[in-house]
């Protein structure tokens, strides 16, 4: 989709020729003589409409005003949220009609135009994203081109260019995630990455097996042994600050499908699990976000990619196996493979001496329980770290909850025939599963996020929902400043015009 950036008054809007107007009413207007002001105002008088966020009123070619549909939506306070909540509504309304050009009027608001710029375009961008990979006669995508009206286009531009850019991001997360296993494979998965290796400042290296069993990283390997598709450990590197400036480290959990493999899933429901690749989702949107914003710090993503399959070739309950650091490890259930994926890219991490580690992972169910799908499970290891993340869910409105890691929660995990099992027992199921990770991030600062909750939405409006991907972008820009500072000390604690 077109976006456009545009210096827009009230009564300069009403001159804009487009097929609809979208104008976001916050609390308060005031009365003016323009035809949409006054619009407004008979709206509100006669009962017919109010400015709560999301509230609609719709009106067909009105006297005055040159778009051809008018749609009035309530913003409320005029924040990021009530604007996210104003332009999904209005878009939802307009969703399967004929119109091809809007007119996004943010002009009667009285905040930041900046922020209020970013959040119109992403979930302008959010509500209008269609799924049409494996359909044989995909609808046609009417709405192609957005002109988002502000008062001051200075002000707008940085807003303007994040939101842009974001859901440049989430789109192409939610696009990797929505497809079918036979769709995204490990290998198809790192040719998507590959893609993004032609963006300034990306390179992108893919290792398959051979390479993957001379690191040592039997974890993984093992997981991946019970299926035909061969394995991936991909690597993208962003270098937009200078070569002596440690990295952060973004880790992606890349199961592109999980059966459960030998601790087989039940049948229901199980079509979901093409979501298992959330994580490593995420990261392609995070680096296609960072290719357009060009923030000056340097970012790896790692993406250990593979199927969790009930072969005959598959590791079994019981089974122990060598992970990367050394560590033996006993797998008590296949279907706890995430964690097995995710500690030989943490060991993997150290190489690059990193500014911090955090991965995402759609790791447990019991996360889910816990926190639903309204915030993603968040631990760390060090305070300033899960501060900065939290920081970043307010900010970008993608909310993450910080979770406990004392250590009595570890007990679970001791077994008398490895180093660690790979699960404890129901109780407290995300934390045990956070406390295996944290054995392998002794040395640097780590942070995990178990998006199991929130990568994607079941039942009638399934699909790929492209978080965290505006929480990263708001954490690693957020790290810009950050950089110029000594390494995260570790606490001890149990363009104007763009295309999206």
């Amino acid at each position: 989709m077109d976006f456009e950036l545009k210096s827009l008054t009230l009564a300069r809007v009403c001159t804009e020729k487009c097929d609809a107007l979208i104008v976001l009413v916050p609390d308060g207007l005031a009365s003016a003589a323009d035809p949409v002001s006054s619009l407004v105002a008979q709206a509100i008088k006669s009962g017919d409409f109010e400015s709560k966020a999301g509230k609609l009123l719709g009106a067909y070619a009105p006297a005055g005003i040159a778009a051809t549909r008018v749609v009035l939506v309530g913003a409320g306070d005029g924040s990021a949220k009530s604007v996210k909540t104003a332009v999904a509504a209005a878009m939802g309304a307009l969703r399967g009609g004929p119109a091809r050009r809007v007119v996004l009027a943010l002009s009667a608001l009285r905040g930041s135009d900046s922020e209020a710029a970013q959040a119109a375009v992403q979930a302008c961008d959010y509500a209008s994203y269609v799924y049409t990979t494996t359909k044989s006669k995909p609808a046609a995508q009417k709405l192609n081109r957005v002109v988002v009206g502000v008062k001051a286009l200075a002000e707008a531009r940085a807003g303007f260019s994040r939101g842009v850019a974001l859901a440049q991001g989430v789109s192409l997360a939610r696009e990797w995630a929505n497809r079918p296993a036979n769709h995204a494979t490990p290998t198809l998965v790192a040719q998507a990455a590959r893609e993004l290796g032609k963006l300034p400042n990306i390179k992108v290296d893919v290792l398959g097996p051979k390479e993957v069993a001379k690191l040592g990283m039997g974890s993984f390997m093992a997981v991946a042994q019970g299926s035909e598709e061969p394995l991936r450990f991909i690597v993208l590197r962003y270098d937009g600050g200078p070569k002596t400036e440690p990295p952060v480290v973004l880790v992606g959990k890349g199961i592109t499908f999980d059966t459960g493999g030998i601790s087989m899933k039940p049948a229901a429901e199980m079509d979901e699990m093409k979501y298992d690749m959330g994580g490593a989702a995420s990261v392609l949107g995070t680096f296609r976000a960072l290719g357009a914003l060009q923030p000056a710090l340097n970012v790896v993503g790692l993406i250990p990619a593979c199927e969790n399959m009930p072969d005959g070739r598959a590791v079994k309950p019981g089974d122990v196996v060598t992970s990367m650091s050394g560590q033996t490890i006993e797998i008590l259930n296949t279907d706890a493979e995430g964690r097995l994926v995710l500690c030989d890219a943490l060991t993997y991490a150290e190489r690059f001496k990193p500014r911090a580690v955090v991965d995402i992972a759609t790791l447990t169910g019991a996360c889910v329980i816990a926190l639903g799908s309204i915030r993603s499970g968040l631990f760390s290891s060090d305070d300033a770290l899960a501060q900065s993340l939290t920081s970043a869910g307010d900010s970008s409105l993608d909310l993450c909850w910080r979770m406990p890691l004392d250590d009595e929660y570890a007990e679970g995990l001791k077994t008398n025939f490895a180093d660690v099992a790979n699960v404890a027992g129901r109780a407290g199921g995300s934390i045990t599963a956070a406390k295996f990770l944290q054995r392998f991030t002794g040395k640097f600062p780590w942070a995990h996020l178990d998006i199991a909750g929130t990568a994607w939405k079941g039942g009638a409006a399934k699909g790929a929902t492209g978080r965290p991907v505006p929480l990263l972008i708001d954490f690693l820009l957020g790290q810009v400043q950050a950089a110029k500072k000594p390494t995260l000390k570790r606490t001890a604690r149990p363009a104007v015009k763009s295309r999206a």
